[in-house]
């Protein structure tokens, strides 16, 4: 079995493949920190599917949190017998990064175009709804040719809590009309219909460059199928892309995990 972890600044994606197929996935709090406190949860995590340490046999995580890498690494090799691979922009993915430098990339970003152009083919757009609003563009030729970011939803959210005394925090749900009919619903407007016009407009602009005409287009993380439902440019909705992504990393580095 293949051990493969996202940590987000935010959220911590976890999952577990047999073979190729994901059996377990978890999306958590980013808030544990030391090597132990991340042990012991992935082990109690595991423990509810009924899989022991001694069935992991690969693992592989992203990091868009430097100060965790040295602690994900560590626990991994501690509590699981394996030394993980960290996708990074150096990493071998198959992938051309044609940007001004690609270190400077999320390996997130990464990781999620690799997946996508093994799913879906390519050209390709990646709107990845976390913290950040990412939008990663692969070209018809298959390399990574760089993207947009935005604040995501709960960041506008939060922000707009913070900064004006009188708005309060509301939850992320759809309101019936545009035209909010109370303080609530015209903040959920403004969120999700604003970044929904952000989604197709960005989208658009993406197309409008010469071979990316026909780009599909695939959105992933934890508001994806929120945002699938008021933008009109999403083709699919896969919330697990990255742990597919980091599965086929570890593939392609590494020799392929026994069932």
């Amino acid at each position: 079995m293949l051990l493969v972890i996202d940590t987000g600044n935010t959220t911590t994606v976890a999952g577990i493949f047999d073979g190729d197929e994901l059996v377990a996935h978890w999306r958590l709090s980013s808030i544990l920190h030391t090597p132990d406190e991340l042990g012991i949860y992935f082990l109690n995590l595991l423990a509810t599917k009924d899989i022991k340490p001694s069935d992991i046999e690969g693992a592989a995580f992203a990091s868009v949190v430097p100060s965790l890498d040295f602690s994900m690494t560590e626990a991994i090799k501690n509590y699981f017998g394996v030394r993980p691979l960290q996708a990074t922009a150096r990493t071998d993915t198959g992938m051309k990064i044609l940007v001004k430098n690609p270190n400077e990339v999320g390996a997130d970003r990464i990781v999620n175009a690799v997946a996508g152009r093994e799913k879906y083919g390519s050209p390709l757009i990646v709107a990845d709804y976390g913290t950040a609003i990412t939008f990663d563009v692969v070209s018809r030729e298959g390399d990574y040719l760089g993207g947009a970011i935005a604040p995501g939803l709960q960041s506008g959210i939060g922000a707009l809590f913070a900064k004006a005394a009188k708005l309060p925090q509301v939850a992320l749900s759809i309101p019936d009309n545009v035209i909010g009919r109370s303080t609530e619903e015209a903040i959920q407007s403004g969120i999700l219909f604003g970044n929904a016009g952000l989604t197709d407009r960005i989208i658009d602009m993406i197309r409008d460059n010469p071979g990316l005409e026909d780009a599909k287009v695939v959105a992933t993380g934890g508001h994806a199928g929120l945002m699938a439902k008021v933008s009109r440019n999403i083709d699919y909705v896969d919330s697990w892309l990255m742990l597919e992504g980091l599965k086929l990393l570890w593939l392609r580095n590494n020799e392929t995990p026994h069932s």
